[in-house]
């Protein structure tokens, strides 16, 4: 048995398979390790949705290869979006790797270790995918905290964003069965897990390939009998599809958090229309109303990208100014990337990357005078927190989240003062004050 290293980039949706990756890996016999100067097998799991993500995995392939050619492992691996969308170029540019696969073949990475053939690097090509095996995928091999994990629903996407290339890398969206996600979410709830972040390319569109009415609605009320699971949160939310039913089975369980993440991508209808997005900015604005109607107190996240083709002054106007006017809880802020293979590769009219990259710094400006603002507003009151431990700053401060904050620093945290509650506990606390971007308070006696 071997002894296997992995390094995992990209979204929560990749954390997921490689977890699911290291989870059948190890029930195989074979010993994990962090450390990749003592593994004898090292994999990437690389990310190929933007340039930056592309020059990351890049990078981590070529840092990992260091470690063959000074004899210390024995095989490098990529897998993974950038292996599915590049793997000729990875294998002609980097010939140290010694086996490629694609995005749907994790269940092969035991093979690859169990058997002798060195004559197949490119996986990819000669397997084929393995779409259903790696999406009944049982095994799981946490890399988040031992009392927070991800919980995928399903694969791939159906929509057809000119921006995106995911739908030509992992294709349609195909749903997990409700069985084998609740059989997962129990699996995860025995072992400790008390927050369940929901997450796939489209959270929303589960279940309609299963042909299941109200599908997430119905995974939701499921999810919620499992007792020792206490925070269920949705991300990945496209607006087009958050409907009555949703929003009320979110406003109707307490287990359910109060907290959406539905991706924007622009509020100018001109521009929402050349993305080849569904919503519009009338129906976005019943959503926002509609939510914040029937959910009190729910945060909303969002995304946006400024210099898409063909986006004037005036477009990025009216986004800056939706903005402002929203007040959104949480908001990330993307430059387009032109990445070749999607629709708006052709587009005419690119904004040079200098103004797209100064539209994003002053959006990001303007939603950290909203983030400060909503977080002195916050002072005085009383709400539950997860602990997650020492602050990585001060030995003698705890840090914990609101369940308005999802996990990995995304949304800021709660500095917790005079507090020695175990890690995972969720606890009353009392917000004293703010720091910027986090929130400060101390358990409740």
């Amino acid at each position: 048995m071997a002894k296997i290293g992995m390094v995992s980039l990209g979204c929560p949706k990749n954390t997921v398979d490689t977890e699911w990756a290291l989870g059948d890996l190890k029930q195989e016999g074979h010993e994990l390790t962090p450390n990749a100067e003592e593994a004898d097998y090292i994999i990437i799991n690389t990310c190929g949705f933007i340039d930056s993500a592309k020059r990351e995995s890049i990078e981590a392939i070529l840092d990992m290869a260091r470690y063959k050619q000074d004899g210390v492992c024995k095989k490098i691996v990529v897998t993974g979006c950038l292996s599915e969308r590049y793997s000729e170029e990875l294998l002609k540019d980097i010939p140290e790797i010694d086996h490629l696969l694609g995005v749907h073949q994790y269940p092969q990475l035991k093979g690859i270790f169990s058997e002798s053939n060195e004559t197949q690097k490119n996986l990819r090509n000669w397997v084929g995918q393995d779409r259903q095996t790696y999406l009944k995928t049982p095994r799981r091999e946490l890399t988040t905290p031992e009392y927070s994990a991800y919980l995928k629903l399903g694969e791939g996407c159906s929509n057809k964003c000119a921006f995106c290339i995911i739908p030509r890398m992992r294709g349609p969206f195909s749903s997990r069965s409700m069985e084998d996600i609740l059989g997962e979410a129990q699996a995860l709830a025995e072992s400790g897990v008390r927050e369940l972040n929901l997450v796939s390319q489209d959270t929303t569109m589960y279940g309609i390939d299963l042909r299941m009415k109200n599908g997430l609605t119905r995974l939701l009320e499921e999810l919620v009998q499992i007792d020792s699971v206490h925070w269920l949160r949705l991300f990945y939310c496209y607006p087009t599809f958050i409907d009555d039913a949703l929003m009320e089975c979110i406003a109707g369980h307490e287990k359910i958090c109060n907290y959406v993440d539905v991706p924007l991508q622009h509020t100018h209808d001109e521009m929402l229309h050349a993305m080849k997005r569904q919503e519009r900015e009338a129906g976005v604005r019943r959503m926002i109303s509609r939510l914040r109607e029937t959910i009190p107190g729910v945060a909303l996240r969002t995304t946006f990208i400024t210099g898409f083709p063909g986006e004037t002054d005036d477009h990025f106007r009216h986004m800056a100014d939706f903005i402002q006017e929203m007040r959104f809880d949480h908001v990330g802020i993307f430059s387009y990337s032109d990445e070749e293979g999607t629709t708006a590769y052709d587009y005419p009219d690119k904004v040079p990357n200098d103004i797209a990259e100064l539209r994003r710094d002053e959006i990001l400006n303007i939603q950290n005078a909203i983030v400060k603002e909503n977080n002195e507003s916050m002072a005085g009151k009383t709400m539950p927190v997860l602990v997650e431990g020492l602050d990585e700053e001060d030995d003698f401060l705890f840090t914990g989240r609101l369940a308005t904050q999802g996990p990995g620093g995304i949304d800021g945290q709660v500095i917790l003062e005079e507090c020695d509650a175990p890690v995972g506990e969720i606890i009353p606390v009392h917000i004293t004050g703010s720091a910027d971007y986090d929130l400060i308070a101390r358990p409740v006696d």
